[in-house]
């Protein structure tokens, strides 16, 4: 078998973000799919033996020894083997099984159940169940580094909870925030999607050929197999889709893919803000020593790492968005399009994993530039027409927001125009003052107990 050369690798999951993506990989690889079928064809072996009824015999203790020592000893040789099968087999599934019957051959004692192999199951049985497992368990890696992120966010939003900031709509100078409210946005919008995905289980299938149990029922249609294929298939944590074809449909793997897409959505919209704030100063960026921001400008500091996580990102949407579209659909019982396809799932997840530690990183490295923040603030006193026209509402002006309009709409305000204006107000004394009070630094209403809260 041809083994790659670095330079040889295509894509920059295998070389360049090889190491920050190395659970995913390692979970997603060739080898550990086969690992994975091999050990759920000896699992079914020996469920068959202990709760197949009377059609099976039962397994001898020595005999049900050496089944775990061959399931406990796959190997990288144990890989090889199977791909060196499969070169003359052309059929994955198969140079599995017939590698665990090299592997029976050890043991004397396992000759008369050597027929169990693969017993009454189609290669999808095998591969739904399989690539089930290894979503699953891509999901809890997957999770743990969003978790992560989500607390970073809850973090610097109670930290920043007060920190003033100029928001802007259409890109304008409006109503103010701080920048611990515009985190938990973030924070509150990942938390439900994690929440969500969190609940999500693989599905699998185990009913035969096309579905109808044909083989299992032919051996005994006593037994209630559908019940019997639930208790195996819950055994690896993975729920049993029990009416299907050939294939699990994959409406599963497709809700788990949009699940992520909005995911990467959501960290995009992150990203770009962050990208924003820091190009108008908002944040300033750490230093970091011998870190090149231009080839040519000493100066720059770039938010490369903001970049780095929406590009990555960008490409995991691609990906998912093709897997929620294209899996779900089979011509009849089945075709083996979804077969060339679902190789492809775990680069979906890896791009949106190097997207959220991407993100990560970038946030460790901002911090609020105060001054700037204060600055822009203190330049758009026109952003209080809002309080303005609302007061003068509770003392019963109708037209309130067409006058305050034709005062401030397209002007530059300072603090002496604004309290000019607010003292040429045909209003109360107690109102004037109550608008004279405000600042733009000040106007945040429960901006802060918004960030800080726990909702």
């Amino acid at each position: 078998m041809h083994l790659m050369k670095i330079e040889e690798l295509i894509s920059p999951l295998d070389n360049r973000y090889s190491l920050k993506i190395k659970d995913l990989a390692n979970n997603f690889s060739e080898s550990n799919l086969n690992k994975i079928r091999f050990e759920i064809e000896i699992e079914w072996i020996i469920f068959l033996c202990t709760h197949g009824g009377n059609s099976f015999k039962p397994l001898t203790a020595s005999a049900k020894k050496n089944l775990f020592k061959i399931k406990n000893s796959f190997n990288l040789k144990s890989s090889k083997r199977i791909k060196s099968i499969e070169s003359r087999t052309n059929h994955d599934v198969k140079a599995v099984e017939y590698f665990i019957r090299e592997e029976m051959k050890r043991f004397p004692n396992l000759s008369k159940y050597e027929y169990l192999v693969h017993y009454a199951l189609t290669s999808e049985d095998i591969n739904s169940l399989s690539y089930a497992v290894l979503i699953g368990r891509a999901k809890e890696i997957y999770l743990k580094k969003l978790d992560i992120l989500i607390k970073d966010l809850k973090s610097k939003s109670r930290s920043w909870a007060s920190l003033p900031l100029l928001a802007r709509t259409h890109g304008q100078a409006a109503s103010p925030s701080t920048l611990g409210k515009e985190f938990k946005v973030f924070y509150q919008r990942l938390l439900r999607q994690k929440d969500i995905l969190k609940k999500m289980r693989p599905l699998a299938k185990f009913g035969g050929a096309t579905g109808n149990f044909h083989t299992l029922d032919l051996t005994d249609s006593k037994i209630n197999w559908l019940n019997k294929t639930n208790k195996f298939l819950s055994s690896f944590d993975v729920e049993q889709n029990p009416i299907t074809t050939q294939i699990e449909p994959h409406d599963g793997i497709a809700e788990i893919a949009h699940c992520i897409q909005r995911i990467n959505n959501i960290t995009i919209d992150l990203d770009q803000d962050l990208w924003i704030y820091i190009s108008n100063d908002i944040f300033k960026l750490k230093l970091k020593d011998g870190e090149v921001g231009s080839s040519t400008m000493p100066h720059k500091v770039n938010p490369i790492d903001f970049e780095n996580s929406e590009g990555n990102l960008g490409i995991s949407n691609s990906l998912m968005g093709f897997f929620a579209e294209k899996l779900p659909k089979s011509r009849l019982q089945r075709d083996l399009s979804d077969s060339t396809v679902l190789r492809n799932i775990g680069m979906g997840f890896a791009y949106s994993y190097l997207g959220l530690t991407s993100c990560l990183t970038g946030l460790n490295k901002i911090q609020p530039n105060k001054e700037k923040a204060n600055y822009e603030l203190s330049n758009n006193w026109q952003v209080l027409s809002e309080a303005i026209q609302i007061v003068m509402k509770i003392e019963g002006y109708d037209n309130a927001y067409e006058e305050i309009k034709k005062l401030t709409r397209g002007k530059t305000i300072n603090k002496d125009s604004y309290h000019e204006l607010v003292d040429n107000l045909k209003i109360s004394r107690t109102s004037k003052n109550k608008l004279k009070n405000l600042t733009p630094e000040t106007y945040l209403r429960i901006a802060s107990k918004l960030a800080k809260s726990q909702l």
